[in-house]
C-alpha cells in the first residue's frame, strides 16, 4: 500500500482536539475517510478545520498537538 500525506492548507497553529478535554478527532491507526476532520488550524483567533483529502488509516501524525505549522507542512502520514 501506498503512504500519502495529509498537508496543512494554511499556516497557523496546529490543534488534534476540539478542545482541551476532549479527545483527539483521530489517533495514529485510526481509519479515516475522506472529509474526516483530523485537527484544527487556528490562524488570528479563528479556528478551520483540517480534513482528509482521501481515505486510509493514520500510520503517524508529524506534528505534535499545538505546534507551529506552515502552509503545505505534512501533518500525518497516512496508508491506503
Amino acid at each position: 500500500m501506498a503512504n500519502k500525506q495529509i498537508v496543512s492548507p494554511l499556516p497557523g497553529t496546529f490543534y488534534r482536539r476540539p478542545t482541551p478535554d476532549t479527545p483527539p478527532f483521530k489517533a495514529e491507526g485510526d481509519s479515516i475517510a475522506a472529509g474526516d476532520t483530523i485537527g484544527l488550524v487556528e490562524v488570528m483567533k479563528s479556528f478551520h478545520a483540517i480534513h482528509a483529502q482521501f481515505g486510509g488509516r493514520i500510520v503517524k501524525f508529524l506534528i505534535d498537538n499545538e505546534e507551529p505549522i506552515m502552509a503545505g507542512q505534512p501533518i500525518a502520514d497516512v496508508e491506503g
